[in-house]
């Protein structure tokens, strides 16, 4: 059986300034989960970070079959309008990554 494998993961890490379990830091989780909604975005998830060595308290995956999808995203009005509206406000800290396939033929 053939899978078809998705050509970029987009990752970012975050810490709030909101406290951990406040009413204001699951408004924000609740808001990024509409993120999946957006064209294009596949296997979207939120995580909460279990490792005490990194700062950072969570993380946000997900995946576009091309490059095309993942930058039509990036410019999507409801990207846009929660970057302006609630991440530049409520983001303390943050590492962004994305990931394009090395190779296809193995998994």
């Amino acid at each position: 059986m053939t899978t078809t494998m998705c050509e970029i993961e987009h990752t970012v890490t975050f810490r709030l300034i909101h406290d951990l379990g406040s009413p204001k830091e699951a408004e924000f989780l609740k808001a990024a989960s509409e993120l999946a909604a957006i064209p294009g975005v596949q296997h979207f998830r939120i995580r909460r970070q279990t490792n005490s060595k990194n700062p950072h308290t969570y993380g946000i995956a997900m995946q576009f079959q091309t490059n095309g999808e993942y930058l039509a995203y990036c410019q999507h009005p409801a990207h846009v309008n929660f970057v302006q509206q609630r991440w530049l406000s409520e983001v303390a800290d943050f590492q962004e990554a994305d990931f394009e396939r090395l190779t296809t033929d193995s998994e």
